[in-house]
């Protein structure tokens, strides 16, 4: 099966990552949003790049690839990878960066030609005494942080 991309609305990205993805739920924002279609017309996989989560990051510079959702086909991940890479530096942007959970491997990014820059300890989470906020479900768990060169 062959794969192209397509233009996708948020709301149609989100849909997808909220029945794909293996353990996040869909960001509540979006700077752009890129699927991968095949030749049918179905999609595949989408990608949704927005701010980047962490504030030290987010210098209005730098975009995160926040959700990456497919349905197992084949170099869906890596060809949406690449084409946020293309995209977040055509639109002006000086750095791309995303992030892993411990135990996946990466392989979708190291082909498209991203990079592991650190390695980051399990996060307790964003519930505060100050500022109450609900389980994700991912808290605890070691990332890494790559970023397209």
């Amino acid at each position: 099966m062959s794969l192209h991309l397509v233009p996708i609305r948020f709301r149609d990205a989100a849909a997808f990552v909220t029945m794909w993805h293996r353990h996040h739920r869909a960001p509540v924002g979006m700077i752009f949003a890129i699927g991968a279609a095949d030749d049918a017309g179905v999609l595949h996989a989408v990608a949704i790049a927005g701010r980047p989560v962490a504030r030290l990051l987010d210098n209005g510079q730098t975009l995160e690839v926040t959700r990456v959702a497919t349905d197992g086909s084949r170099n869906a991940g890596s060809l949406l990878y690449g084409a946020c890479r293309r995209a977040a530096f055509a639109l002006g942007y000086t750095r791309l960066v995303t992030y892993t959970q411990n135990g996946e491997t990466g392989a979708s990014l190291r082909a498209a030609g991203w990079h592991v820059i650190a390695e980051r300890p399990a996060h307790p989470g964003w519930n505060r005494p100050s500022r109450a906020r609900e389980s994700t479900g991912t808290e605890g768990i070691p990332r890494t942080l790559w970023e397209a060169s």
